[in-house]
């Protein structure tokens, strides 16, 4: 890493370590076929704002309160519950138009003159962790000394934001109806807000310069006269509600009750969904033999659906049928070779049935292509430590800590692997990165 890099990397480490704590962390909801459906969803969007889709991840963050944000020009983050409570794809389009209009402005690019380091575990990790503080509106600060800091360090990041959030709207509303989507969507959506606003008892005290959007009563005039100028110019993709059924469905699925599931799965038009759903519904029960059952059909429905396939394996696995798991994410990984979060599943089949020669590259085709996924990372700690190389293994514990925003914990496990693996070599270079990141938060407290 040059120099310049270095010293821009320790700025926005400081900066973004000041605009989060612990207590305001949150996970992240992993799922390739959720991410997937988000991306086929985006597409158009992407395509109208004259964005590269390849290069922009959308995650979950597990939530239930209603928001969406992007944190640098690669990574948006919407909140599971605004994609619960959203009713049509259109819906959740909206949604993926202003944030993309962020993108497109250039917003990110303003604020922060230099993400190239969060391609780093650790500067992901702390990225991931403003994201999940910030999101959640969440200006407090941790203790002491450092609440001044944090609190001028985010009105200083959030300064812009009311008038980026009105031109965001605006260039959304537009890259809608360039899609052959109607910008009316985004009405419902900020309609949906200004209700949460109005029933929360504490919205008269808020302060609009410390949210990530202004107030949205102010916005909703504005979005209205957006949505009035522009009507859908493009062609409309009429798939989108396929794959916002299963977004929405099988995220539904795994973290609401099963009950919700079995409940939602009767009312979808499509067949396939509703399987997809039943098997989730039944595995969280659990009632093993219906889940298969569901997902067998489900097999039979989408025999060459990957991630039918990565359902099944995830299903026999957390069902203790490793050998079974492991064959089912075979066939997955077949189908979608380069989809890292179903290599990181099979990986963890491997290892689970003991094949942990076979497991080791898998994991580490998996961490190249996404190093975000924290069960993989500590999968690939615990193989390289089965084969002896306990270097690796304690940097991929220092990379998944870091990933947690957890940098002292990172900073012990990174010191370890430094000493252990060759200086200059591409694994003690990734550990520097990780013990810069955490002298950098640690000077800053």
């Amino acid at each position: 890493m040059a120099a310049f890099l270095i010293k821009r990397f320790l700025q926005v480490a400081l900066l973004l370590a000041a605009l989060t704590t612990g207590a305001s962390a949150q996970s992240l909801i992993r799922d390739a076929e959720i991410e997937y459906a988000l991306r086929k969803l985006a597409q158009p969007i992407f395509a109208a704002a004259g964005l590269n889709g390849n290069h922009i991840k959308i995650l979950v963050i597990n939530d239930s309160s209603l928001n969406a944000f992007v944190a640098d020009n690669q990574h948006m983050f919407i909140h599971s519950g605004l994609i619960l409570k959203l009713k049509t794809a259109e819906e959740l389009q909206a949604v993926i138009a202003h944030e993309a209009a962020h993108i497109a402005n250039g917003h990110i690019s303003r604020r922060l003159s230099n993400m190239r380091s969060a391609r780093t575990a650790a500067g992901l990790g702390i990225l991931l962790s403003l994201a999940a503080g910030a999101a959640s509106g969440n200006t407090t600060a941790g203790t002491g000394a450092a609440i001044g800091a944090m609190s001028t360090a985010q009105r200083v990041f959030l300064s812009h934001t009311r008038s980026e959030e009105n031109s965001a709207d605006q260039s959304g509303a537009r890259f809608m109806a360039r899609a052959g989507i109607d910008p009316q969507a985004m009405v419902k959506v900020l309609d949906l807000f200004r209700g949460q606003e109005a029933f929360s008892s504490t919205s008269r005290h808020i302060d609009p310069y410390a949210l990530t959007h202004p107030m949205s009563r102010d916005r909703l005039r504005a979005v209205k006269g957006y949505a009035a100028a522009y009507g859908p110019q493009g062609k409309p993709d009429p798939n989108a509600g396929y794959w916002y059924a299963r977004a929405r469905g099988k995220l539904g699925a795994f973290i609401r009750n099963p009950n919700w599931g079995l409940r939602e799965a009767r009312k979808t038009s499509y067949k396939d969904v509703a399987l997809m759903m039943k098997a989730v519904a039944y595995h969280q029960m659990p009632n093993v033999k219906k889940a298969l059952k569901a997902v067998d059909a489900l097999v039979k429905a989408r025999p060459n659906d990957p991630y039918a396939h990565e359902l099944r394996g995830q299903i026999l696995l957390e069902s203790r049928k490793f050998n079974a798991a492991a064959a089912a994410y075979a066939k997955a990984v077949s189908l979608a070779p380069r989809e890292a979060l179903i290599l990181a599943g099979y990986g963890h089949a491997l290892l689970a049935q003991g094949n942990v020669k076979k497991a080791l590259p898998v994991l580490e085709k998996a961490r190249a292509r996404d190093p975000q996924d924290e069960r993989m990372m500590r999968d690939l700690a615990m193989a390289y430590a089965k084969t002896g190389n306990n270097g690796m293994a304690s940097l991929a514990t220092a990379e998944r800590y870091a990933l947690r925003g957890r940098l002292i914990d990172a900073a012990l496990h990174a010191k370890r692997a430094a000493g252990l693996l060759p200086r200059g070599s591409a694994g003690w270079n990734r550990a520097q990165d990780v013990l810069r990141a955490a002298q950098a938060v640690a000077k800053r407290r």
